[in-house]
């Protein structure tokens, strides 16, 4: 028996929008809310704490342990199902949104963002080879788009929410929502079904890992374009709440609204175009996108200049992250699926880890540090256009 639901079933059916994709869609927009609306606040938190110095480990930290647990969530997701790997990184989520208001230190709470970023290294690799398994071959680009509207609204509407939480009562209330959230996303994932056929149990044996698991070489492109182009969502998640003070903006999670607002544009209208023009054109003009809205942010002097930036960078994801899954599911073998999604995440967190450390750095040794952090990542970002135009051609 094939271990999975076999593409070619599911290139047989009649839709694609059936009642598990949506519950998975539901779970996805609680999670990404989950961990997305503290994030505007934890800066000032840490900075009350006494660790100003440390704001760039906030995310880096975080996307350190997601990174690590990559293959191991890619083994497990190809061996003991989906649902249950999806649903662990929910139970992360849950736990850690519980503990915050308990840990007191500096380093107590950069201990729980470490353990924090197990959540994103194992539900959205789960869940990329859950879409995968159920949606048909020719609309892969369209069913990630389709998911990616559900988690891009959870991280549109997060951190405005949490930053008007913790104005409006506390930032405890903000981490108690934030554990809520990841509860029901849990619940969800509970009545969906497992679409890995034959399952083994969980064992400890699994976490040791062969050399061949740690990566699969059929996403190495994928995750080269990845990894250059996620250091400015480093750079951004870092950055943004100290530029958006810098313009008289307060509110420090709307930067992070309106360009996911505009990422959900971009998706509802060009849902299929890399199912139709094909993968790699999408990301040449994605990655151009992005190179233009950091070009925008080292000049940025006004609320004006802020919000077009936040758009373009918006414009940039809408298009390139449902592409990039779309594009790895491709390249990957059924039996390695999971495997090859991890991958791709890999190069997700190093480049926002590495994005955020740069920036964090710069930020508070260098007068010019914001302008130079932005200026690195759209370097970055017209790397990737130019290795994807060779490529291309």
């Amino acid at each position: 028996m094939n271990r999975l639901v076999s593409s070619q079933k599911a290139a047989s059916a009649t839709s694609l929008y059936t009642i598990p994709f949506w519950l998975l869609c539901l779970s996805n927009f609680l999670f990404s809310a989950s961990f997305q609306m503290i994030i505007p606040e934890l800066p000032d938190h840490l900075a009350s704490m006494g660790g100003q110095q440390y704001v760039g480990l906030i995310i880096a930290l975080f996307t350190l342990t997601a990174g690590v647990s990559r293959p191991f969530s890619g083994k497990l997701t190809d061996t003991i199902g989906r649902v249950p790997v999806m649903a662990f990184g929910s139970l992360v989520c849950f736990v850690c949104g519980f503990l915050y208001p308990f840990v007191l230190t500096v380093w107590g709470f950069l201990m729980l963002r470490l353990v924090h970023g197990f959540s994103t290294g194992t539900k959205p690799t789960a869940t990329a080879a859950y879409v995968a398994d159920v949606v048909p071959v020719d609309r892969r680009g369209e069913a990630m788009g389709a998911l990616g509207l559900f988690t891009a609204t959870g991280m549109s509407l997060g951190p405005a929410i949490g930053s008007w939480l913790a104005d409006a009562f506390s930032i405890n209330v903000l981490f108690c929502t934030s554990s809520a959230f990841a509860l029901f996303s849990i619940v969800i994932l509970l009545r969906m079904p497992e679409t890995l056929h034959t399952r083994e149990p969980f064992r400890f044996s699994l976490l040791k890992l062969k050399t061949n698991e740690l990566f699969d070489k059929q996403a190495i492109r994928p995750f080269w374009i990845l990894l250059l182009l996620s250091f400015s969502s480093g750079t951004i998640l870092t950055l943004a709440p100290a530029l958006s003070k810098s313009v008289g903006i307060m509110n420090k999670g709307l930067f992070f609204t309106v360009y996911t607002i505009a990422s959900l544009a971009v998706r509802l209208v060009f849902s299929r175009t890399s199912d139709r023009l094909g993968r790699v054109p999408v990301l040449i003009v994605s990655s151009l996108v992005l190179a233009i809205s950091m070009a925008m942010l080292v000049w940025t002097d006004s609320t004006t200049w802020l919000w077009i930036a936040a758009v373009f960078f918006g414009f940039s994801w809408g298009m390139n992250s449902p592409t990039i899954q779309a594009w790895t599911a491709d390249l990957s073998d059924e039996a390695t699926r999971g495997r090859a999604m991890a991958t791709m995440y890999i190069a997700l967190e190093a480049g926002i880890g590495l994005g955020a450390l740069a920036s964090g750095w710069l930020f508070n040794n260098l007068l010019w540090g914001m302008d130079a952090a932005f200026a690195v990542s759209g370097i970055l970002a017209l790397m990737a256009t130019g290795w994807l135009i060779k490529y291309k051609s």
